[in-house]
């Protein structure tokens, strides 16, 4: 029976527990572990802060792992046959329909009532349906891609969920060359975003963080600037940015905090006719007071949100990864994971989290 790290409830240790095989069926697959992380959406599905969540559940919705076996012959999206031994990662949203008015109309896959995450809204009655466990299993149609010889099984999670996450937002911001971006936040989310920035051809790209420890690595992906939030002097980076813009403010800010102020700061951070993109507001924090007249409207801002990800942006994700990857010499991505847990070391993973005192934790289930 394999083991897995189940969170019963909310504000409850994280317990880990053995729980049944599963049951193979045709079209499904069963891998082991090699990688899960931990991201801040797990503090959240901890703290209780997602509704709809059906505890008790396995978390870790971006996992990579090794084929054991298959329900029959099973193929990628590209036509690969799936074999027993093969690196796979699979896209956590399933159960898309494809069918209703958010799909077909609206063309938001990511906003369709049916859709269903792994590691968020299956529970861990249905089975191995996250990856803190050292077995997952792939329902019949979820999205499996094999990886590429040019990405390994770290690199892949290093990127993890905010590399697609980022992707989707920096579709969103349509930068063009030369821009100057401003990225509020510096976790994984907020990293990411600032690397694509990079690779988007953004002529200066400025990072904020009150962690000094993340901004460090932000320079060594080759950010321009990097600036801290100084707790007794709160207005000094909003100063700065307009400073390093000639006063014009940035002409794309991303905000990967989570924090309703950063949402003010941003708009005052953002030039007239500038565009402001919202990804890192996973879950209601509370409100803000803006003025609609002096910070939308008489700038002539575009706000733009960004909810999940959708499989193009899983696909593109390693696509990039495999061009730019640890073995290119070009973008470090594996430096981004400060530490592996164990299984049984969950709970001070999701501590080291959400304290801030890591920039990615990664599980291996395996790991003796």
């Amino acid at each position: 029976m394999p083991k897995a790290a189940v969170m019963t409830a909310p504000n409850n240790p994280v317990e880990v527990q053995q729980l049944p095989d599963p049951i193979l069926e045709k079209g499904g697959i069963i891998i082991e572990t090699l990688y899960s992380e931990v991201c801040g959406t797990d503090v959240h599905l901890l703290r209780g802060h997602l509704q709809g969540v059906p505890y008790p559940i396995i978390p870790g919705h971006f996992s990579v792992g090794r084929v054991v076996e298959t329900g029959g012959q099973v193929n990628d999206v590209n036509g690969k046959l799936i074999q027993a031994g093969a690196i796979a990662t699979f896209l956590d949203v399933h159960e898309t329909c494809y069918n209703c008015w958010y799909c077909l109309v609206a063309k938001a896959s990511t906003r369709c009532p049916q859709r269903k995450v792994y590691g968020v809204t299956y529970s861990a009655k249905d089975g191995l349906l996250g990856g803190w466990s050292e077995l997952i299993y792939l329902k019949p149609g979820v999205k499996v891609l094999t990886l590429p010889e040019e990405v390994s099984p770290k690199q892949f999670i290093a990127g993890g969920c905010a590399l697609p996450t980022a992707l989707h937002a920096i579709d969103r911001a349509q930068i063009q060359i030369g821009d100057i971006v401003v990225v509020q936040g510096c976790g994984p989310v907020g990293l990411s975003a600032a690397i694509l920035a990079l690779l988007s051809g953004a002529g200066k790209v400025i990072v904020i963080d009150k962690y000094e420890s993340r901004l460090v690595v932000a320079k060594s992906f080759g950010v321009d600037e990097t600036l801290v939030i100084e707790a007794n002097n709160p207005q000094q980076h909003i100063a700065r940015v307009l400073e390093l813009t000639h006063g014009h403010g940035a002409d794309v800010t991303i905000e990967a905090t989570g924090i309703p102020i950063a949402v003010k700061e941003g708009l005052n951070m953002t030039r007239n006719g500038g565009r402001y993109i919202i990804v890192g507001h996973y879950t209601n924090t509370g409100e803000i007071l803006i003025n609609p007249h002096l910070e939308i409207n008489l700038k002539h801002i575009d706000i733009r949100g960004t909810w999940g990800i959708d499989f193009s942006h899983f696909y593109r994700m390693i696509e990039l990864l495999k061009r730019h990857s640890d073995s290119s010499k070009n973008i470090a991505w594996s430096s981004i994971i400060s530490r592996s847990y164990k299984l049984a070391e969950i709970n001070q993973a999701l501590a080291d989290v959400e304290q801030g005192s890591v920039l990615k934790a990664v599980i291996q289930p395996n790991l003796s």
